[in-house]
């Protein structure tokens, strides 16, 4: 069994910064060879990705954060991050992070942060 908990979320303004963390925890698995990723749900919209990197830290964007948010990863704490800056109001949303554990071919998520940007 692996847990995600994700922290760092809160109210910005516009333009501000936020980092994210998202802590992973469990006994079957090792960290650093399972790609992650971080998502983001907006109320009433479907969950959408915001960034992924692999095991070898190769990252993937939105078009919509590209330039604005920079994903990264400890292997040695076991934690990903997720620095956000420029944020705008429509980055608004519950932030997930995932892991996917090779080993076990299984997908599992963190509960959730809440990112709000003021205007």
């Amino acid at each position: 069994q692996v847990q995600l908990v994700e922290s760092g979320g809160g109210l910005v303004q516009a333009g501000g910064s936020l980092r994210l963390s998202c802590a992973a925890s469990g006994t079957i698995f090792i960290f650093s060879r399972n790609a992650m990723g971080w998502y983001r749900q907006a109320p009433g919209k479907q969950r959408e990705l915001v960034a992924t990197i692999t095991s070898d830290s190769t990252t993937n964007y939105a078009d919509s954060v590209k330039g604005r948010f920079t994903i990264s990863r400890d292997n040695a704490r076991k934690t990903l991050y997720l620095n956000m800056n420029s944020l705008k109001p429509e980055d608004t949303a519950v932030y997930y992070c995932n892991i996917f554990v090779t080993v076990s071919n299984t997908l599992y998520w963190g509960q959730g942060t809440q990112v709000t940007v003021s205007s």
